[in-house]
């Protein structure tokens, strides 16, 4: 069937002060805030567990402990971002994060206790100090996730679950609304301040950590609104996902290697020793590019990680997550080394923001993976991901609680930014087939600009009108990844040099005049300081 978009928006179907999209850790945080003001209005994709946070197994990293300080936080957050972080967005970050996080211990979150009831705290990749708090073990994404969502529900929080994000809506140069899809119709959400929590892109990749939601729904909303996108070369690939032919991609959180795990080459070599002095701890990127190196260098199609250091019970009291998942494909992670694969984990740039979560577009917000903050660089230390959605999320609602929330009226004139199709659905499974097997091949851990050229040629020829399709969510889904595929090989394309998580093999090094940002805006590319 032919599909067209409705030129004007239907009557609205809810209306409130506040619209949050989204509902991991950055969007059930904003949410719940923002209804100590007012009502709010909280639309996901799937239902309200199922996000990237729900997933998190590591933990959150905030400095809480006696031996910690805000001030050694930034240090670590600064040396891992490459060069590139914004000092004052990381000074914010490791300042604020404490109290929130203490907020989460007051709403109930669970986290992991010692025997004598103090906080458990456990260390990852370039942290100087053990910081990460975590709950269940390694399900502390889920433990946040569950203690939000009950919080969620019993406030003056109107939850819409299953409508897809369709199209933003403006009103006389502000953003004022969105448009949704659910069950084959139409809807319409209006708002004086929508706030794009939705999550991060992971999925525009075969191998990825990431669940089927994230598939960079807000930034593409957000690009064709005319919001700013900065840093989008940027993806972190995490060093450790589970290689096994029977089973899905499955992360093995950094957790393990700060608990003492180490890495084997296929001929059994310990090698992280060879590319850093901080060896199975070093930054996500450095790791990373280590395992592709040696898989690359030894003709095998993975690395193992050993836990034989750790006592048995150790393992399964500190990452039951992982030990029962791993043994219900007949691996004992306490005998037997793990096989593991970097894949597409996070990543550090999106939509442009400022310290308070707003765009260039008044009315819009972003907070979370969606955004980029600058606390991140051009590498994320591990377990800020957490911090900076809950921190972020809690500055945003602080900042629309002193604003007047002026709606506009359901009778104004609205322009509606809504995504060209180019997926017929006939062709709809092979073309993700495609777009997926470029993104590994040409927009992975190493890059170059033929490589590069190739990604931007193929996707301009992929590029076709679509004439006949249907009014799913997965048919949009595909054409933001497509779009978001293109800004990344732009980007990186552009950058001509390696830094953090980004790396060009035809431009192997850091270069100092690439101190600065990529920004994309509709078509234009900008490089700014």
């Amino acid at each position: 069937m032919s599909t067209k978009f409705p030129i004007n928006p239907p009557s609205p179907t809810d209306t409130a002060p506040y619209l949050v999209i989204g509902s991991g850790i950055a969007g059930l945080y904003a949410a719940l805030e923002l209804s100590k003001t007012g009502p709010v209005i909280l639309i996901t994709k799937s239902d309200l567990s199922e996000s990237n946070t729900f997933y998190a197994q590591g933990g959150i990293a905030a400095a809480l402990g006696s031996h910690d300080s805000p001030e050694l936080h930034y240090q670590d957050t600064m040396m891992a971002g490459a060069g590139l972080c914004d000092s004052k967005a990381v000074l914010t970050l490791v300042h604020e994060g404490p109290a929130r996080v203490k907020h989460l211990i007051e709403l109930g979150v669970p986290f992991d206790r010692t025997p004598q009831n103090e906080i458990a705290f456990t260390r990852e990749a370039a942290h100087s100090r053990r910081r990460i708090l975590h709950a269940d073990g390694d399900a502390t994404g889920r433990a946040i996730s569950r203690s939000l969502i009950s919080k969620v529900k019993a406030a003056n929080i109107r939850i819409y679950e299953n409508h897809y994000a369709l199209a933003l809506v403006g009103h006389q140069g502000k953003c004022c609304g969105v448009i949704t899809i659910n069950n084959g119709g139409y809807h319409f959400f209006l708002a004086a301040a929508v706030i794009l929590c939705t999550g991060g892109l992971g999925r525009i990749y075969g191998k990825t950590t990431n669940p089927e939601v994230a598939t960079g729904d807000g930034m593409a909303l957000a690009y064709r609104a005319g919001a700013v996108l900065r840093d989008l070369e940027f993806v972190q690939f995490h060093p450790t996902a589970l290689y096994l032919p029977s089973a899905p991609t499955f992360l093995i959180s950094e957790s393990v290697r700060g608990e003492g795990a180490v890495l084997l080459n296929k001929d059994g070599i310990r090698f992280m020793p060879d590319y850093h002095q901080l060896a199975e701890l070093a930054p996500r990127d450095i790791v990373a590019r280590a395992i592709f190196t040696e898989i690359e260098k030894t003709g095998g199609e993975c690395v193992y990680l050993d836990l034989s250091k750790i006592d048995p019970a150790t393992v399964k009291a500190r990452f039951p997550n992982i030990y029962h998942t791993c043994l219900s494909y007949g691996l004992d992670i306490t005998v037997e080394p793990i096989p593991v694969t970097p894949a597409a984990h996070y990543i550090m740039g999106g939509i442009a923001t400022d310290l308070l979560g707003g765009t260039n577009i008044p009315g819009l917000y972003a907070a979370g993976e969606a955004a980029a903050t600058g606390v991140h660089g051009a590498n994320r230390l591990a377990s800020n991901s957490l911090l900076e959605g809950l921190v972020f999320g809690g500055r945003i609602a602080d900042h629309l609680r002193e604003l007047p929330g002026d709606i506009p009226k359901p009778e104004s004139s609205f322009e509606i930014f809504y995504p060209k199709l180019y997926t017929d659905y006939a062709s709809y499974e092979s073309d993700l087939v495609k777009l997926r097997r470029l993104a590994d091949h040409y927009l992975g851990i190493v890059r170059d600009q033929k490589g590069l050229t190739m990604a931007l040629e193929l996707l301009k020829l992929e590029t076709r009108p679509g004439r006949n399709f249907e009014l799913k969510p997965e048919y949009f889904e595909l054409q933001n990844m497509r779009l978001l595929a293109g800004l990344i090989a732009k980007a990186a394309l552009a950058r001509t040099e390696s830094r953090g998580g980004h790396y060009r093999s035809d431009y192997p090094k850091p270069r100092a005049e690439w101190r600065k940002h990529i920004e994309l805006q509709g078509n234009n590319l900008e490089v700014t300081e």
